[in-house]
């Protein structure tokens, strides 16, 4: 069994692009999932600095973009088979239905320009956002993030869990952290998958009855819960209630290694998740793919 895992907000990088776009072919790809995301992706997978492509409305429809170019150019090695799983952390969740075909490639470009627009003004409205807490004590560490009024955003295994919640309440608790434990503040513009986003949530409901979910191709994970979504209409419906609720990506990698996943394979922009998988899923060889000299490897693990 062999896991294709999509990155989520955080993962992009200032010229992630450039060396796709030397490809036949995918300068026109991008044109089509521009025009979905409403976004010149090419200028801000190529020309625009950091800053600029950290914010939300940019960055989730970037990174999605991004997988979907290499997906695309792995299709004939992703299609048809009865030994892959698909998984995505946060905004990777689209990615990867849209690679496990529980999503067209137009429909999730709509629905993560809808999401990602929403979020970010949610975003706006208060001051919030999110930190890393790195100890081996995740139970004490959960305790003590909702003591002090923060939400345990992700659950990231391998000792990490991402606390959440207004600026005033992370300061606090990075002043006074948890025993043995290290807190790294995030770059993100806000407490993503709390209720501070639950104004994201009307746009998307709204969104749902024009789009047209299919059943995936392959077993594809959910974040809620770590298990295999029903089918695409209860896929759809996770991701929305997901921008509300917590990453467990801890479950979805304990359900990887439950499947008997012998390789993992991230789509770019990647590295995150192989990382996480490192700790949680200890001996799983991983692959990285960030450019396109990757593709030969993963064509290799693939055939």
């Amino acid at each position: 069994m062999i896991a294709i895992v999509c990155p989520g907000q955080g993962a992009q990088k200032p010229g992630l692009l450039n060396d796709w776009l030397a490809l036949d072919g995918v300068a026109d790809h991008l044109a089509e999932l521009s025009e979905a995301a409403g976004l010149d992706l090419v200028h801000y997978g190529t020309e625009a600095d950091e800053e600029t492509i950290r914010d939300t409305a940019v960055a989730q429809p970037l990174i999605v973009a991004t997988g979907l170019v290499a997906g695309k150019l792995l299709r004939e090695q992703l299609t048809g088979r009865t030994d892959l799983v698909f998984a995505g952390h946060s905004v990777g969740e689209i990615t990867a239905a849209a690679l496990s075909g529980a999503l067209s490639e137009a429909d999730a470009m709509t629905f993560v320009r809808t999401r990602a627009t929403a979020m970010a003004e949610a975003a706006a409205t208060v001051p919030t956002g999110m930190s890393a807490v790195l100890s081996p004590k995740e139970d004490e560490v959960r305790a003590a993030i909702e003591a002090a009024g923060l939400t345990p955003a992700n659950s990231n295994g391998g000792g990490q869990i991402v606390a959440a919640g207004t600026l005033e309440q992370l300061e606090a608790f990075a002043a006074e952290p948890p025993a043995r434990a290290r807190v790294i503040p995030l770059k993100v513009a806000g407490a993503f998958h709390t209720e501070h986003m639950a104004p994201a949530l009307e746009p998307l409901r709204e969104l749902v009855g024009q789009l047209h979910p299919k059943q995936p191709t392959a077993p594809l994970l959910s974040n809620y819960d770590g298990a295999p979504v029903a089918d695409g209409e209860a896929n759809l419906n996770s991701l929305v209630e997901q921008v509300c609720r917590p990453v467990r990506w801890d479950l979805c990698m304990a359900q990887l290694t439950e499947m008997g996943v012998q390789q993992m394979i991230e789509m770019p922009p990647a590295g995150t998740l192989v990382g996480l998988a490192k700790r949680g899923m200890k001996g799983v060889p991983a692959l990285a793919v960030n450019s396109p000299s990757d593709l030969d490897d993963a064509r290799n693990i693939l055939n």
